[in-house]
């Protein structure tokens, strides 16, 4: 058995976050089990092994675009034995890693993130809909636009007419990656004594059928927009001139 000599029972990650500050990647022959609320194996076969500044590692083979087979999300830590890896987080589940072979063991400096910048029709919809927030609902109210989280920006964060707390995420196309946006600022929010509980509103011009069913199962409400209509531009489809 061939790999990279590391330190045994190194711990990285703790609470979340990672003392190297940077991405490791690591190519390995590796069997994976998860221990938890459910169990789950991942027979021995070839994956990538993706170690984030968060405290997040992540399993992933090529076959697909973005979703990891297994993962672990911080809050939590590595424990790196020779052999083994073990991934837990404080509520006890674990993410075993048995080692077979290394690859490849390698790790990044990515310097700060500048966070996404939106496109103009996407930033132009955020600005229209924080003028005419009631196009959610009558007696709602704009609280912020762009309200900072220790993860990103909330698009719009805005109170409904019943003075409860809604977060509102906005895409020129709703997918999927946009309503798992969303719930990663639902969870934090409703961390927040002064705003919970806080509802989520997934609004876009055009929402993927997927995007829909994943939203509404995590009680997120969908809104298409009309972005004319936020304009003030009438349909002009049954005009004669």
């Amino acid at each position: 058995m061939s790999r990279k000599a590391g330190r045994r029972g190194a711990r990285e990650g703790v609470d979340g976050t990672s003392r190297l500050c940077r991405v490791r990647l690591v190519i390995a022959q590796c069997q994976v089990d998860y221990v938890g609320r459910l169990t789950a194996h991942l027979p021995k076969a070839t994956r990538l092994l993706l170690i984030k500044a968060d405290g997040s590692v992540s399993v992933h083979s090529d076959d697909r675009a973005y979703k990891p087979l297994n993962w672990m999300s911080p809050p939590c830590w590595l424990i790196e034995d020779p052999d083994v890896w073990t991934v837990q987080n404080k509520a006890g589940e674990k993410l075993v890693i048995t080692i077979n072979e290394v690859l490849h063991d390698s790790k990044h400096e990515l310097g700060p993130e500048p966070g996404l910048v939106k496109d103009g029709v996407e930033a132009h919809l955020q600005e229209l809909l924080a003028e005419h927030v009631t196009t959610l609902g009558e007696g709602w109210s704009l609280v912020r636009r762009e309200y900072p989280t220790a993860i990103g920006p909330v698009d719009l964060l805005c109170r409904d007419d019943g003075g409860a707390t809604v977060a509102v995420e906005i895409k020129r196309r709703g997918e999927i990656d946009g309503v798992e946006q969303l719930t990663r600022y639902l969870d934090l929010l409703n961390r927040d004594p002064l705003l919970a509980p806080v509802r989520g509103v997934f609004a876009a011009q055009i929402i993927r059928p997927q995007a829909r069913v994943l939203a509404e199962d995590r009680g997120i409400r969908c809104v298409t927009l009309d972005y004319d209509a936020l304009r003030g531009i009438e349909p002009d489809e049954f005009r004669l001139f």
